[in-house]
């Protein structure tokens, strides 16, 4: 104890000093501390940025911003699809507006019986009983909310390519298929339906139709001519042609198989071979070509642009 009373002071000292010598070790390991975060931190952007470096395509550098080229080319995507909205009216749904069961079946009634009006006046052939693939639905006076708006917007669809159809005066209309959208088409005829489905993304979706009628070449080009002019996107993917069957014979027998439209020149189906001259040598006229009735199946695609989110 005396020792310390007569050096005081330079206990006192000693241990301020190894208080700050600790505080100065916590201040030094807490430093060291958030220097290695900071490092971890670093070398994860480090990391990140190497990948993407890396990446094709990659962000770019000083001299190359990919990124902003990317937004570049996004703004002009957009103002193409603007533009091109103009390029693709989609079809009113019918019934338009609030949807209801006896709305719709209102609706499905009275534009069948249009459709069957108009197949008259342009002489066109129906199957009998025909309700252009809506035989589920027809006389039903309750239909699922869910399925009423699909309907809708096919009824309208449906209408337009049976017009179409109309429009070129073909000699018959067998049928038209579409896709399933509702509980009522489960309980329908295999025969009104397609084993496909809707297709589309981010911008649009693509409903697919099947339409067979009977005509003659002429009318078959005027068919495709009126889906190609059509104000409507209709898109006609598959033509399958084939002798149509008489009738009493069933399709798909001996007449053959369906075939694709040829691309050789000077070939146009429907036309058979030339025929010889009779042999009796009796006068007139020689046949050259013998127009045949065909059977056509075409597939036609709806493209329908998705409102803007």
């Amino acid at each position: 104890m005396g020792w310390i009373k007569r050096n005081l002071f330079f206990v006192i000292g000693g241990v301020v000093t190894l208080g700050l010598l600790g505080a100065g070790g916590y201040y030094i390991y807490q430093g060291w501390t958030r220097n290695a975060e900071a490092a971890d931190k670093l070398n994860a952007i480090y990391g990140t940025l190497k990948s993407l470096q890396l990446q094709k395509p990659a962000p770019g550098n000083e001299k190359i911003d990919n990124l902003r080229i990317a937004k570049e080319q996004e703004r002009q995507i957009r103002a193409w699809i603007n533009a091109a909205e103009v390029f693709l009216p989609p079809v009113p749904p019918i019934p338009a507006g609030n949807l209801t069961s006896k709305r719709y079946a209102t609706a499905l009634g009275s534009t069948i019986y249009q459709l069957q009006q108009e197949a008259r006046a342009a002489n066109v052939s129906l199957p009998p009983q025909f309700y252009f693939s809506f035989d589920a639905e027809n006389n039903k006076l309750t239909i699922s909310p869910a399925s009423l708006e699909p309907l809708a917007v096919q009824l309208g669809e449906v209408k337009a390519i049976a017009e179409t159809v109309f429009s070129a005066r073909v000699n018959a209309l067998d049928g038209i298929q579409r896709v399933r959208v509702s509980d009522e088409d489960s309980a329908g005829p295999a025969g009104d339906y397609l084993e496909e489905h809707a297709v589309g993304g981010d911008l649009a979706v693509i409903t697919p139709y099947v339409v067979t009628f009977r005509c003659f070449t002429p009318e078959l080009a005027r068919v495709i001519a009126a889906f190609a002019t059509s104000s409507n996107t209709f898109l006609i993917k598959t033509v399958n042609v084939q002798p149509a069957a008489p009738a009493s014979t069933a399709p798909g027998d001996a007449l053959g198989q369906p075939v694709r439209l040829p691309m050789m020149p000077g070939f146009y189906p429907g036309l058979s071979a030339p025929v010889a001259p009779p042999a009796s040598g009796r006068g007139g006229l020689q046949t050259v070509l013998k127009e045949q009735l065909l059977r056509v199946s075409m597939e036609v695609e709806f493209v329908k642009l998705l409102p803007k989110s």
